[in-house]
């Protein structure tokens, strides 16, 4: 335990971090990427226990030659969920997805169909006037390589996110609300998307706004570091995403309730 009778502990402490950070700057060939990442969420509820969701996705990156985000579309994808709210603490999921991976910086930009599935676990830390959570989630990936063949890739990833609602204690209708997170990412090693153990790290900021209790809308930024044998990654990103909750069915309530108000104003 440091004691404030010897400060030369703290000092070789502190250089001793310096160094490593600086070493761990300095490996490779270290390349930023600004990228702008854009969602939109279907959320569509089954039962008070079930619901479905589908994600469209769509991202942008600069390049080495360019520093315009929008410069190369990078990767669509769509994907569908299947969600079980087991206990107000626990949800599980599992989706399937397809990416449509081209001239993506972080597997070499090459052009990489993917299908990919998923399960995944969510514990939440339900706290008057914030909400705590810590997600858990093994990726199987199937991807095609630079040789034109498929590998299988398992991956990882751990994330704890924080939510605090601003203008509110709750989340509702009309409240403006603050999101934090940090995700680590460990896969298996692979042709088409390296060897390394430790894939990446991933830190999310930004804020979010309820319209109502089916719509709502984030607005993050997010810097993701990425080690690779051949030189480090970071990218530098804006990620906007748009949900919508049981929109089908809102806009059936919607029809039919016109259609019973045109009708009883012909009655009248």
């Amino acid at each position: 335990m440091l004691s404030k009778s010897n400060p030369k502990q703290i000092i070789i402490i502190v250089q001793c971090l310096f160094v490593i950070l600086l070493v761990t700057n300095s490996y490779g060939q270290n390349t930023t990427y600004s990228q702008f990442w854009n969602e939109i969420q279907f959320n569509q509820t089954i039962s008070e226990k079930w619901s479905t969701e589908i994600d469209v996705a769509t991202s942008y990156s600069s390049t080495e030659s360019s520093s315009n985000l929008f410069d190369n579309t990078i990767q669509r994808s769509l994907r569908g969920w299947a969600h079980y709210y087991y206990s107000p603490r626990w949800k599980f999921s599992t989706f399937v997805a397809y990416l449509n991976n081209k001239d993506v910086p972080e597997i070499g930009q090459f052009e990489s169909p993917e299908w990919r599935f998923a399960l995944q676990g969510i514990y939440y830390f339900h706290k008057t006037g914030y909400t705590l959570s810590t997600r858990m989630r093994t990726e199987f990936r199937h991807m095609r390589n630079q040789d034109d063949e498929y590998e299988n890739v398992f991956r990882y990833r751990q994330q704890v996110k924080y939510i605090q609602p601003i203008n509110s204690k709750i989340l509702r209708s009309g409240v403006i609300y603050a999101i934090a997170s940090d995700e680590i990412y460990l896969k298996s090693g692979a042709k088409v998307t390296g060897e390394n153990f430790f894939d990446r790290n991933r830190f999310n900021i930004g804020a979010g706004y309820l319209f109502s209790d089916d719509i709502q809308i984030e607005l993050t930024y997010c810097n993701e570091y990425l080690p690779r044998n051949n030189g480090n990654q970071t990218t530098n990103a804006a990620s906007l995403t748009l949900s919508f909750n049981n929109l089908l069915r809102n806009i059936q309530k919607k029809i039919a309730n016109k259609h019973n108000h045109e009708i009883k104003d012909e009655e009248e």
